[in-house]
């Protein structure tokens, strides 16, 4: 039957429905949400208005489930009851009036308060970043808490899973968490459960989408954080998960594809912060606290910087990583340097970041010359036009590599480690755990990394990037509009 020969009463049906899905989404869609997000979502509802539905109800929500909040909300009062009344190291002197007001809104947004006495020194190699740790996990003798975005045993995390087997079999206790979604699907999932289960670990998925069980939220909701943490005496954070480089992925074999990650290693009172958001990711998902942990810090670390973690993610109200990097861009005065293989920027940051420019900072920024995520690259190089015009240097990382670290220096002293990109995924919809650190010695670190990456890229140019052909074009702006649906 074709639809001139419908009864009038399925039409005007049809069009009742089609009329009331538009009025509702107009009235639904926009509260609390980003402008370009709700237009985004507008458009898809009002062009595709059942598909667009459907999507709206399966990934329309931006937040963890009510109690899952609850629980972070509980959690952030527990750490600020526990922290004020603690030394946390002597914080270095000197503090800028405006890095001093970030800081504080750094605390109440994410609970975590600043420490000093920290020792923290950067770990550029991806293998030795991933043996440095297995050394660690066997120097245990309390306790070891993983934590990965994604965990896969493989050639090159053996010496990991071995030194965690080492442990657990001494008795300490190993717990692990990792990604549901991110691992599910990867080629060595079933073998790294087994391994898991075999040496005894206590290990939970994140954010599990398990509707039989009752667990629910919305499916693209990621807990992206990688850290590590040996006995409250040291800790890793960064942008790097435990996989071979080629995260054993056919497409990324054949492509040749490797990826290059940034971690940091620290001792002093800051490693209590990690642990305190490992705990507060292990409450989330268990609903219980180690009893032998707590959140005391131990004494001075082997070095003189200042270091506050910074948690974010959908469990917050706010978007604690995105205020933190543009409180950072609006406080530099002289040079600003971005490591992102995915810079995806929202209104505010691009603004801040052409605002540098306007103000005649030095503004770099570091990404690569190939992507791994369609959707995402394109997405990205929609914004090279605005970025190179404004004055950012902008260094493409050579392929077949993926340059995947996550960082952000300020001026000569203040720096940013961890595992958000700057994008509105993981503003949005990712947790992630940063690092402010404070103090010349460690931003030199940064910069001898960031010249290393300098000398392996190559500068786009605004003439070059003009010659771009149109399908490419087309291309960049069809993912940027996709990229607001959050």
């Amino acid at each position: 039957m074709t639809p001139d020969a419908w009864p009038w009463w399925i039409v005007a049906f049809g069009i009742a429905v089609d009329i009331t899905i538009r009025v509702i989404a107009i009235i639904v869609v926009p509260r609390n949400r980003r402008p370009t997000a709700a237009t985004a979502w507008l458009l898809a509802i009002y062009f595709i208005p059942y598909i667009g539905v459907l999507l709206f109800l399966l990934i329309g929500n931006p937040r963890l489930p009510r109690a899952r909040r609850k629980k972070q909300d509980l959690i952030n009062e527990t750490i600020a009851e526990v922290s004020k009344d603690l030394h946390l190291g002597t914080p270095r002197p000197g503090t800028p009036e405006w890095l001093a007001s970030l800081i504080g809104m750094n605390q109440r947004l994410g609970a975590l308060p600043l420490s000093g006495d920290n020792g923290a020194h950067l770990i550029s190699d991806y293998q030795t970043s991933l043996d440095t740790m297995a050394d660690a996990i066997r120097s245990a003798q309390k306790y070891v808490h993983v934590e990965f975005y994604i965990l896969q045993s493989d050639a090159s995390t053996d010496n990991f899973f071995r030194a965690m087997e080492e442990t657990a079999a001494r008795g300490v206790p190993v717990r692990v968490l990792l990604d549901h979604w991110a691992n599910r699907w990867k080629p060595r999932y079933k073998q790294t459960i087994r391994r898991l289960d075999a040496m005894g670990a206590d290990w939970h998925l994140m954010l599990p989408v398990q509707p039989l069980k009752g667990r629910t939220q919305r499916p693209d909701l990621r807990n992206h954080r990688k850290l590590l943490v040996v006995d409250s005496e040291v800790a890793f954070l960064g942008s790097q998960n435990v996989t071979d480089s080629t995260y054993n992925l056919p497409k990324n074999i054949k492509r040749g594809l490797h990826w290059v990650d940034l971690m940091v290693r620290v001792d002093g009172p800051v490693v209590a912060s990690v642990n305190a958001v490992f705990l507060s990711d292990w409450y989330s998902e268990t609903d219980t606290v180690p009893e032998t942990v707590d959140f005391i810090p131990t004494g001075k670390g082997s070095g003189d910087l200042d270091c506050q973690i910074v948690p974010s993610g959908p469990g917050f109200e706010a978007e604690n990583n995105l205020r933190l990097f543009l409180g950072l861009l609006y406080g530099a005065r002289r040079k600003i340097m971005i490591v992102s293989p995915y810079f995806v920027p929202d209104e505010a940051l691009l603004l801040a970041v052409s605002t540098a420019c306007d103000r005649g900072l030095q503004v770099e920024l570091f990404v690569s010359e190939e992507g791994d995520q369609a959707v995402v690259y394109h997405a990205q190089r929609s914004y090279y036009e605005a970025l190179l015009r404004a004055g950012v240097r902008i260094w493409m990382y050579r392929k077949p590599y993926i340059l995947h670290t996550k960082s952000l220096t300020i001026d000569d002293d203040v720096a940013v480690i961890g595992s958000s990109n700057m994008d509105m995924r993981s503003f949005g919809l990712n947790l992630e755990i940063s690092m402010l650190v404070r103090g010349e010695e460690f931003v030199q670190e940064v910069r001898a990394v960031e010249d290393h990456y300098r000398a392996l890229s190559r500068e786009l140019t605004l003439e070059e990037w003009l010659q771009q052909p149109l399908r490419s074009t087309v291309l960049d702006n069809l993912a940027r509009l996709t990229s607001s649906l959050q």
